[in-house]
């Protein structure tokens, strides 16, 4: 048995939090899992929160978990879809029909059709008559 009745640690370190999850036994031979939540606080000192979980519970708490995990799994599909389809609807009602970007080179002049209309991508400016006529003077 190792330091403070530890048979087995692992940690698990993330961008401001570390988890520690240790196997343990206590001095009545129980073994339990011990979850470690450390995360850095103000100054030099961390928040410390930890739960213990006994090998004879472990099994309806894994349930719950389990329950749990297939729940946020659910919600996730469920925003990605409204996700979607709130795109899909915003394209349907502007007109947009791709997601693709029409670049051009800077300094390059934007095409213009015989119809007047300067062309630049997703925006259509009109150039009116009456400057033309002005330009020229």
């Amino acid at each position: 048995m190792g330091i403070r009745g530890e048979l087995y640690t692992t940690d698990v370190v993330l961008e401001n939090r570390t988890y520690f999850f240790n196997v343990k036994e206590n001095r009545a031979g129980d073994i339990f899992l011990q979850i470690v939540e450390s995360k850095k606080g103000d100054g030099a000192d961390f928040d410390r929160h930890q739960i213990a979980i006994f090998a004879e519970d472990m099994q309806k708490v894994l349930g719950g978990l389990d329950d749990a995990l297939r729940i946020i799994e659910k919600e996730q599909k469920n925003r990605k879809k409204e996700k979607s389809a709130k795109k899909a609807a915003k394209s349907e009602k502007y007109g947009l029909k791709s997601d693709k970007l029409i670049y051009r080179k800077k300094g390059a002049e934007p095409k213009r059709g015989d119809d007047g209309i300067k062309r630049t991508g997703k925006v259509i400016h009109i150039k009116s008559k009456i400057e033309d006529s002005t330009d020229s003077q």
